[in-house]
């Protein structure tokens, strides 16, 4: 269906897409008066041009929607889970003159995903005695512990959220250590000052008890 003007208007987008998403991507081109295909790039089943698009009817679809449909999910008969997307393509009346669908094989990148969330994974729990001395680690491993936690970076901690952290380095005897303060300062991402102020708020309840 090379000599359909359709497909010759079209035919450099979709070889575009099919190049550059290419071997993994599936470009087919529906002629939807017909409901057949008229061309494919790189095909991923044994469809072909002339083939039945069974698209359904574009009259049912949602006239207030866009003309471009998804990422939506699909699968292949052998078992592979495709991305796909349709655009409807309108003619200078605005009438529906084509679908372009993209089938993206979704195989490699779940494959990359499976293999990045493999590697480096720990499998065992932290040996505490080889990090019992290493205070510097120590008020990173609890600072960085806080904000996986709450959700929030450092910058945005609250003050509330600062006193837990400082509470937690309290305990772990972090400040027991000379010059830990400079370094949860850098960890928390504010002035020494603001620590002491901190550290003075938390302690307050304590020296209160020990007076009475």
């Amino acid at each position: 269906m090379d000599d359909d003007p359709r497909v010759r208007t079209w035919a450099p987008a979709c070889r575009a897409v099919a190049a550059l998403l290419g071997p993994y991507a599936e470009v087919v081109l529906h002629d939807p008066g017909t409901d057949r295909i008229m061309a494919v790039w790189n095909p991923m089943s044994t469809r072909g041009p002339g083939d039945p698009s069974l698209l359904g009817e574009l009259d049912a679809l949602d006239p207030s929607a866009p003309d471009v449909f998804g990422p939506y999910e699909k699968l292949l008969a052998d078992g592979r889970r495709l991305s796909s997307v349709s655009a409807i393509l309108r003619d200078a009346d605005g009438r529906p003159s084509a679908v372009l669908c993209v089938n993206l094989d979704r195989t490699p990148l779940e494959q990359a995903a499976a293999v990045l969330s493999a590697f480096g994974a720990p499998t065992a729990s932290r040996p505490e005695p080889l990090f019992e001395h290493d205070w510097n680690e120590r008020v990173q491993h609890v600072v960085g512990s806080y904000v996986r936690e709450c959700g929030r970076p450092v910058e945005r901690l609250t003050r509330a959220d600062r006193l837990a952290v400082l509470g937690r380095l309290e305990e772990a005897g972090v400040f027991a250590v000379r010059r830990a303060t400079p370094v949860v300062a850098r960890a928390l991402a504010v002035s020494r000052s603001t620590v002491y102020g901190l550290l003075a708020e938390l302690r307050a309840p304590n020296t209160k008890d020990h007076a009475r």
